[in-house]
């Protein structure tokens, strides 16, 4: 069996830059069915010139790209063939052109978009599908006594919005927990997610700056297959948006101490406050923050067929 660093690498290279499997497997020496069968795997059990104009083909030109886009957000064996995209363009568009001017248009434009996703370096402020996540404090009346509990926040630095749950733990089950339900409220899954150097995530920082993650948080990002990225240690800074939205979310919602008898029905509530928040009008861009964050959810990742087993909750 591969190892996870092995997996990870393979499900980025293949799902997220669109290389093939063949490719791939002569980076990591191993048979391309064994590639295959790790790009596309659901669940992991314990133990990422002047150019010539071409009038047919450029009227179809920006469907390809449509097309090209949309197949992003899904596992390369779910992702259409050129050959496919030339049947649709002649039944749904009355396409005249070659099969094979398809295929060296989609090879062409496959080339370039794995170029911009090697090589983009923008603040993460800048780029659609991508958030950033952390847990906060805040106190809470239960039982007839004032408490204190962490609560998740996911935020998405391009639109400013956000989502948070609240939990009685910061354990590995309530985090695992937390972005769970996030994504399942979101619908999709964030291409690239940033987070501080949280022990239910990170076991050990190596001088190097690699990290040793826990098994569940290793297993759980496999089986969603975002990019976990980390800040260097002591550089909070590199998180600042979430650090914002947590103070925010703090300040806004949860400040005086809330009332609440049963954590799912209140959680519940959190949701529609969050989205009702997004009706502000972004601070710069001077457009709702809703229309903003439809802009980067469209840039997520398609949801896999089964949730990942987060372990039990007790609350």
């Amino acid at each position: 069996m591969l190892q996870v660093v092995e997996i990870n690498y393979i499900r980025h290279e293949v799902n997220q830059k669109g290389r093939s499997y063949k490719d791939v497997a002569k980076s990591v020496k191993h048979d391309w069915r064994t590639v295959k069968k790790y790009a596309n795997q659901e669940e992991f059990p314990q133990t990422l010139k002047q150019k010539r104009k071409s009038p047919v083909m450029d009227k179809v030109k920006p469907i390809i790209d449509q097309w090209l886009e949309e197949d992003l957000k899904f596992k390369k064996k779910f992702q259409r063939t050129a050959k496919r995209m030339f049947t649709q363009l002649m039944e749904e568009h009355n396409f005249e052109g070659s099969e094979r001017s398809v295929r060296r248009y989609v090879s062409k434009r496959k080339a370039e978009l794995k170029k911009e996703a090697e090589g983009a370096a923008l603040p993460l402020e800048t780029v659609p599908g991508t958030a950033q996540v952390d847990f906060g404090k805040a106190p809470f009346h239960y039982g007839g006594t004032v408490i204190e509990l962490p609560f998740l926040v996911m935020s998405f630095p391009f639109s400013t919005t956000f989502y948070y749950q609240v939990f009685p733990s910061e354990n590995t089950e309530c985090f695992l927990e937390g972005l769970q339900r996030i994504f399942m409220r979101l619908g999709n899954v964030p291409k690239t997610i940033r987070f501080d150097n949280l022990s239910p995530a990170v076991v050990k920082i190596h001088n190097n700056g690699e990290r040793d993650l826990t098994d569940s948080f290793e297993r759980f990002v496999l089986h969603y297959g975002f990019e976990a990225e980390f800040c260097n240690p002591g550089s909070g800074n590199e998180k600042g948006h979430v650090e914002n939205m947590v103070k925010y979310i703090r300040n806004n919602f949860l400040l005086p101490a809330p009332y609440f008898t049963d954590l799912d029905d209140f959680n519940e509530q959190q949701w529609l406050l969050a989205e009702k928040d997004q009706l502000r009008v972004h601070y710069e861009k001077e457009i709702e923050q809703r229309v903003l964050h439809q802009q980067t959810v469209e840039k997520h990742l398609v949801l896999p067929e089964k949730p990942f087993h987060c372990g039990r909750i007790q609350q």
